[in-house]
């Protein structure tokens, strides 16, 4: 090898007193080592760089993951932000009416979904209770053991306190009109305190991915258990 500078000076000096810059460039390193390759003829292989490349594409994967698990941290942390905006908007009502108005409006839009239901089991015709008419929007009246049946389709299996999935359609009984867009949802099962039927807040969304049976639940069960002691003081 020749010791004669094949390069400007300025820049051979300013890579001799900052060689770091030249090894963190990952291009120009391809470059010179791909340049080693020619000078070593087609007959001989380099295990060294061989050895790079391997290393290069572990690189690669665990960048890829690396930005992957942030990007799901910022999602949990912007999810957590809008549970809590949620619950304080929930909070807020002091009335019985204007909470479950402010449910399916204001918490709706924090939450982001196109839809919310209460479901309250009952063991008496409501059908022509003029307070119940005046919410309907929101507040479903059902009979004894429709929440359990809705959560389970009627199998012999115990239901879940968050049940998340996919619809070809929402049900008539809970969504009434809005029925033919929901696509998916989210079912809240409320525990309203001893001697009290069960009853269940139900999220609807016209996306078919908002909810899906892969998501996690646990700011959702955060978000029930909350409802729950909220609507066990209105009942109260």
């Amino acid at each position: 090898m020749s010791s004669t500078p094949q390069i400007d000076d300025t820049l051979r000096d300013k890579i001799i007193s900052s060689p770091d810059v030249i090894l963190e460039d990952r291009d120009l390193m391809r470059a010179l080592i791909a340049a080693n390759e020619k000078t070593m003829g087609g007959n001989i292989v380099d295990l060294r760089g061989i050895a790079m490349e391997r290393l290069e594409a572990r690189l690669d994967r665990l960048e890829d993951t690396h930005r992957s698990v942030i990007a799901a941290a910022y999602d949990n942390l912007a999810g957590t932000n809008q549970v809590h905006r949620a619950i304080l908007r929930m909070l807020d009502p002091v009335d019985f009416e204007s909470f479950l108005r402010d449910l399916g409006a204001e918490v709706a839009d924090i939450l982001r979904v196109d839809s919310v239901r209460l479901v309250l089991e009952t063991e008496q015709d409501a059908t022509g209770d003029a307070n119940i008419q005046k919410l309907g929007d929101v507040l479903c009246m059902a009979e004894a053991g429709f929440v359990d049946g809705y959560l389970t389709g009627g199998r012999a299996m115990p239901s879940r306190q968050v049940t998340l999935r996919q619809l070809q359609t929402g049900a008539d009984a809970v969504y009434g009109e809005d029925a033919d867009w929901i696509r998916s949802e989210a079912c809240l099962r409320l525990d309203l305190g001893e001697g009290r039927l069960p009853g269940m807040l139900v999220m609807g969304a016209e996306d078919p991915h908002q909810f899906t049976p892969q998501q996690g639940t646990d700011l959702l069960a955060f978000f029930a258990g909350v409802f729950e002691r909220a609507m066990r003081r209105w009942l109260s």
